[in-house]
């Protein structure tokens, strides 16, 4: 089997997958009353990417061949797929008299959501569990959609009242950013299969492994630094890209103050002049 061969038939038309997106799509449209703002485009792309990560031939690795492969879809399972669905929600319009409207989580509580979802899974043991148990997986999977959510919920919900503030959102994700780099550190540089064994001798029923090993030269040991890599370099890059979110939306906040300030003092401007000119004729 060579490269084309095995991308071409490795695809899994999951009906599971498929029914969740079409259930998505069908309770976002209703939700919107068929009527979708540009917003909407996020949440198909949050639809996509989810359904390539569990249909590609992307799962298909990650399920006991390539650790590497393994790392990207967490990734996108934890990290796009739940801020683009966010994102594309709708706006929610409070009214602000009643503060209990609206649904703030904690902001330790989100932070340690999305921080703890990447260490525990790959705790030794875990990592390998789930990899060879399809239950487990399935676990793993909804875990990481959850928990994503749970993650950037604070920093992009659809009530903006309710989100913390920019700054805030700034050592939020910065921290994150550190602990999970912390995190591909280790794996990249500790002993291959040390995190997760399976990735050492998977059982080659498609007889796919040697064109992984000799023809595309993934060996374990490649194999988990690129892994690492992965957690380490392009991961806190998402981060980053919602620190510059953060740090956009806190300079627009302020812009807004001052022009709104100028605004009022141009308004009060006028009404002086008369005061003025009414003086002196007296």
């Amino acid at each position: 089997m060579n490269t084309k061969q095995y991308l071409l038939s490795a695809w899994n038309w999951s009906p599971a997958v498929i029914g969740a997106c079409v259930a998505a799509s069908a309770a976002y449209a209703a939700a919107l009353r068929f009527r979708f703002p540009a917003r909407s485009w996020y949440f198909i792309g949050a639809l996509a990417v989810f359904f390539l990560t569990l249909t590609s031939p992307l799962n298909a690795l990650a399920g006991g061949y390539l650790f590497s492969a393994h790392m990207l879809q967490h990734m996108l399972l934890l990290l796009i797929v739940p801020l683009l669905l966010l994102l594309g929600l709708p706006a929610i319009n409070a009214n602000p008299a009643r503060r209990w409207q609206g649904f703030r989580l904690p902001t330790l509580f989100g932070w340690m959501a999305g921080v703890s979802a990447m260490w525990v899974w790959h705790e030794r043991t875990l990592c390998e569990l789930a990899t060879r148990t399809e239950t487990v997986r399935i676990v793993q999977i909804i875990s990481l959609l959850a928990l994503g959510t749970v993650f950037w919920w604070p920093l992009f919900g659809p009530q903006a009242r309710q989100r913390i503030s920019p700054l805030t959102g700034v050592v939020y994700l910065f921290s994150a950013c550190i602990t999970c780099s912390v995190l591909g550190i280790l794996i990249t540089f500790s002993p291959a299969g040390s995190v997760c064994p399976i990735y050492l001798h998977p059982p080659d029923q498609p007889g796919i492994l040697s064109l992984i090993r000799h023809d595309w030269g993934f060996t374990p040991a490649k194999d988990q630094q690129i892994g690492g890599l992965l957690m380490w370099l392009p991961g806190c890059g998402i981060y980053l890209a919602g620190v510059m979110a953060m740090l956009a939306r806190w300079y627009g906040a302020v812009e807004t103050d001052e022009g709104a300030a100028t605004q009022s003092t141009q308004e009060e401007r006028p009404q002086l002049v008369p005061a003025r000119a009414t003086a002196r004729k007296q």
